[in-house]
Order: C-alpha cells, then sequence, then structure tokens
C-alpha cells in the first residue's frame, strides 16, 4: 500500500544506517543502503564514493520508491507484507526477495511479479505470508559465505522486518 511506503522506507534506513566501506562486504561503497553501483545506475552518471556519502535524502527516496517499492508492487500487497518484501528487496535485490515471496506462497519461482503471483499471496494471511517469508530469507541469509561477518546484524534485522510487518497488518 503506497500508504505504507514513508513509514517502510524510515524503517528501512534504521536499518541500513549511513555511509560504510566494508572489505567483505560484496555490495562495495554504500550509503543509507544504496551501493554506488545503484546510485551510478539510477541517476545515470559515474559518482564517486565521495558524491555516494553526499546522497540526498529526495535521490535516496527516489531510489527506493521506483527502484524497490514500485518494482515489487509493494502497492497492490497487504499491508506488512508490503514492507516486508521491501525490506528484503533493499537488501538482497527485487528478484530475490520475489522469488521468496513466490516460495511463500508456493507459486512458480521464476523471480517475476506477476498476476498468478497475486493471486497466489491472496490465498494467505499478510500473517502466514510474513512468518514464511522470513524464515526463508533468514534460512538464505545464513548460507551466504559473508554470514560470519554479518549475521548477527542480519538475523536482528529480519527480526525487526517481521515484528514490524506483523504489527501493520
Amino acid at each position: 500500500m503506497r500508504v505504507n511506503f514513508k513509514s517502510s522506507l524510515t524503517e528501512v534506513l534504521k536499518s541500513e544506517g549511513g555511509y560504510s566501506d566494508h572489505p567483505k562486504d560484496p555490495g562495495g561503497a554504500t550509503n543509507k543502503g544504496i551501493t554506488l553501483r545503484t546510485y551510478n545506475y539510477f541517476t545515470h552518471k559515474d559518482k564517486t564514493k565521495a558524491d555516494l556519502r553526499n546522497i540526498t535524502d529526495y535521490e535516496v527516496q527516489n531510489i527506493y520508491l521506483t527502484g524497490y517499492w514500485v518494482k515489487c508492487h509493494c502497492d497492490f500487497l497487504p499491508s506488512g507484507v508490503d514492507y516486508c518484501l521491501f525490506d528484503a528487496a533493499v537488501n538482497s535485490g527485487p528478484t530475490r526477495a520475489t522469488r521468496w515471496l513466490q516460495q511463500a506462497v508456493d507459486v512458480k519461482i521464476d523471480g517475476i511479479f506477476g498476476s498468478k503471483t497475486m493471486r497466489s499471496i491472496n490465498g494467505y494471511t499478510p500473517g502466514e505470508i510474513i512468518e514464511v517469508f522470513c524464515d526463508i530469507r533468514l534460512r538464505f541469509l545464513r548460507g551466504l559465505k559473508t554470514w560470519d561477518d554479518f549475521g548477527n546484524g542480519w538475523g536482528k534485522r529480519v527480526e525487526r522486518v517481521k515484528i514490524f510487518s506483523l504489527n501493520i497488518v
């Protein structure tokens, strides 16, 4: 639901934090959850790490709205499921997050959000989807080679996402 975008963005930004360029992060330089590669893609320019450090709130909101919220069809999802999918898309990419959603609602897993996925979502309660989705997401994250470096934070993040999502259902 579009009405949830601003509060969802606020929650995502609590997890994403500020500028980081951790040597073990495969995403590289990141600010407010936006990688330099993503920033360049959305601005169609060769931005630098210094530019990324100075990304504006308007740019952040626009990238998150168009590149994640809209791309994942969050406006059409039940409250709670929208945020759950949005946060996962920001953290792991829209296609992977859509696959997790499809797995949670037992539909063909192809990473493409279409009418079959939407119909299948309607066959579950938001709470059911959120619980299963977060379990799938956490299982995936635990299998990453960077789990030892980032797993504690990821685990806490998925738990916060589950709690927040269930509270807005």
